[in-house]
């Protein structure tokens, strides 16, 4: 009988700057766990890059074998000083600035004597690997980068400088295809973005090379490979071959759901047919590539709210591939109980319920089910009740949307709400019934027809109210139809980089006033720069204009100012001024509305720390039918935080007119939650 070793005891000796405790916690064994030396020298090690990675460059650690035969390990610790790291510099840098590849580098330099930088040779030699690539793919094919290090005389400050020989830059020449069969040569070359003559740019090739894949892959080829050879033709040029092997070509066999328990299978079917992604035809790879990442797969996952969404081709069939859809379900109802602030309107209490996987038709089978919310659910529709009282806006709302009515690409929104504000020299009090359409086409037009039904209640005003606002005083009944017609063509929903969008509609209302209103917006964006580390510096503009025919009430017309409209303005600052009545000498004072606004804005959006801060420089600009041009500057803080807003932003803005008429109100600073340019 041979008894097997354990571990009695663990020591440190020469651990002065961290109790046995801690280091105790990094090793994945313990006092009476069996011996294996090959555990205990994993251990060592382990402990070795903890103190490495905290800053002490030069600690060893080593296992003293003398109690080994005991049980007992002791490690004995060489710490060493922890090395601060002193200066960042770069040399040899001729075409990209020092400030520049600084923010590009995780090796930082101390900034205040209170805020240390720890040396970390890993991180050092990752930097190198990094700027390599930034060279490289700026079309320095030839460049290097190494780093020299200065200790000072105890090793407790190392001096950094990064030295760069970036060597000549390369055009790119001939670009040759090879074992493209399905598509020729000319219908390859309008997909990519390098051009012959230019500089060689390995981001704009490795882009090339996805379009290439993408297009092979949305026509069926969803096998295919693309490979790249760069041929060095001078000093100064390379030649680049994309090597294609198309493979086989496949249709859609059957299409298979998995995972969803809760949600009906035709809530995922009808996304897939809306992208004609059915049985018979060319199976679309890259609208379905199997990792999440795909236009239907990312659209499945946004319409039916799931965790995740993956499409897999399977099955051996010539010719043919069956489309595996694995879903994974996520948390679909929520109860909100929170509060918000805006300049425009103050301080706003909520009380939201939301069923974002609402079935109507799914009637409880039991007491039971209505209680555990095992009832309407399931059926991809969305159900919103909200409670918003607030210091000076309240609103109460119960809205229900189908987004795939009768089974088509249309939606279906029904709302009924209830809305307070108080005006300039009035209350208002809204009750609204809305029923609306909206069909999605190919290419990304929408059109849209919706019904409202609307009662407001005039109350509460001044005794020197102008006439326009005593006239409309009471309650008054209203309903209208509206035509839309839309389009969007940008690269994201909630935070676009490039593209535009425009929308455009005709409102009758009928009742007790009779008037229509024609409106139409466009926004375009533009990258109008991209750093090295991928962040985008963005260009947005927006026209708004919009117009009443016929004799519209106060409650109904247009006014400027405020967030999402003019920023340096009070919200419905700018406006047609009413005459008062009831007083000796009057003047033209509360807002009335205006029977036409035309808005022009542009904005620049500048990332300043990660993908969350980024600057704001704006320039808005608009007139009403009365008055001069307006027009104001101003720049601000936009900040991003995902887990608590979700996909839009906090906004912080200082603005100051520089064009403006008598009677407008300005307003110097505004914050908002949202997009909401």
């Amino acid at each position: 009988v041979v008894e097997r070793n354990i571990v009695r005891s663990i020591k440190f000796s020469g651990n002065d700057s961290y109790k046995a405790v801690k280091l105790i916690k990094k090793l994945d064994f313990n006092v009476g766990d069996n011996l294996d030396l090959i555990q205990a020298e994993s251990g060592r090690k382990t402990i070795e890059e903890f103190y490495i990675e905290k800053g002490y460059a030069f600690a060893r650690v080593i296992l003293d074998e003398t109690g080994v035969s005991a049980g007992k390990l002791v490690y004995r610790i060489l710490e060493g000083a922890r090395v601060r790291t002193g200066s960042v510099r770069f040399d040899g840098n001729n075409t990209i600035s020092s400030k520049k590849l600084k923010r590009l580098v995780s090796t930082k330099e101390k900034k205040f004597w209170f805020w240390k930088k720890y040396y970390e040779a890993d991180v050092v030699e990752d930097d190198v690997t990094g700027l390599r690539n930034v060279y490289y793919d700026r079309g320095y094919l030839d460049s290097s980068v190494t780093a020299r290090r200065e200790f000072n005389e105890d090793k407790s400050l190392v001096n950094i400088t990064f030295e760069i020989d970036e060597g000549a830059i390369y055009s790119t020449g001939r670009i040759i295809f090879s074992g493209n069969n399905h598509f020729d040569d000319e219908e390859l070359s309008a997909k990519l973005k390098l051009i012959e003559g230019e500089v060689y740019n390995k981001r704009k090739a490795d882009l090339d090379i996805r379009r290439v894949v993408n297009l092979y892959r949305e026509n069926g080829f969803i096998d295919v490979e693309v490979g790249r050879n760069l041929k060095f033709v001078s000093e100064s040029e390379v030649e680049i071959e994309l090597r294609i092997d198309e493979g086989d070509r496949f249709r859609i066999g059957q299409v298979n759901i998995t995972g969803n328990e809760e949600t009906r299978d035709r809530v995922v079917r009808r996304v897939m047919d809306e992208y004609e992604f059915l049985p018979g035809s060319w199976y679309n790879g890259d609208i379905a590539r199997g990792d999440g990442t795909g236009e239907l797969e990312k659209d499945i996952r946004r319409t039916t709210l799931m965790e995740s969404a993956t499409i897999t081709a399977s099955g051996k069939s010539a010719g043919q591939r069956d489309a595996l859809v694995n879903v994974i379900e996520g948390q679909t109802g929520s109860i909100m109980v929170g509060a918000g602030v805006a300049s425009d309107s103050g301080v706003i209490g909520q009380l939201v319920y939301e069923q974002k996987n609402f079935d109507i038709s799914d009637k409880p089978e039991s007491f039971m089910e209505l209680v555990t919310g095992q009832a309407y659910k399931g059926g991809g529709q969305n159900l919103r009740i909200a409670l918003q009282p607030g210091t000076e806006v309240s609103e109460y709302s119960i809205s229900f949307t189908e987004p795939y009515f009768q089974n088509r690409p249309v939606s279906l929104d029904v709302v009924g709400s209830s809305y307070e504000r108080g005006r300039d020299s009035y209350d208002e009090k809204r009750t609204r019934g809305y029923v609306g359409f909206e069909k999605r086409l190919k290419d990304h037009w929408r059109k849209s027809i919706s019904f409202r039904l609307e009662s407001v209640d005039i109350a509460s005003v001044d005794v020197d109210a102008p006439q326009e606002v005593i006239d409309d005083k009471g309650d008054n009944t209203m309903a209208g139809i509206r035509f839309g017609i839309g389009r969007n063509m940008t690269d994201s929903k909630y935070n676009p980089s490039e593209g535009y969008s425009f929308n455009a509609s005709y409102e009758q209302v009928a009742g007790d006033h009779t008037f229509g209103v024609l409106r139409g917006t466009h926004r375009y964006y533009k990258t109008l720069f991209e750093d090295l580390a991928e962040r985008k510096t963005i260009l947005a503009t927006k026209l708004h204009a919009g117009a009443i025919v016929g004799d519209a009430p106060v409650f109904e017309k247009f006014y400027a100012g405020g967030q999402g409209s003019l920023r340096g303005f009070d919200y419905r600052g700018v406006s047609t001024r009413g005459l008062q009545t009831n007083v000796a000498n009057p003047k033209r004072k509360d807002p009335i509305g205006s029977d036409w606004i035309f808005l022009a804005k542009a904005e620049v959006i500048v990332p300043l720390v990660g993908d969350n801060f980024s600057a704001l420089f704006f320039l808005d600009s608009g007139i009403i039918d009365t008055g001069n041009y307006r027009a104001a500057i101003g720049t601000g803080i936009q900040i991003m935080i995902p887990q608590w807003f979700g996909p839009v932003p906090m906004r912080f803005e200082l603005s100051a007119p520089f064009m403006k008429s008598d009677g407008d109100e300005t307003q110097v600073f505004s914050f908002s939650v949202g997009r909401l340019f």
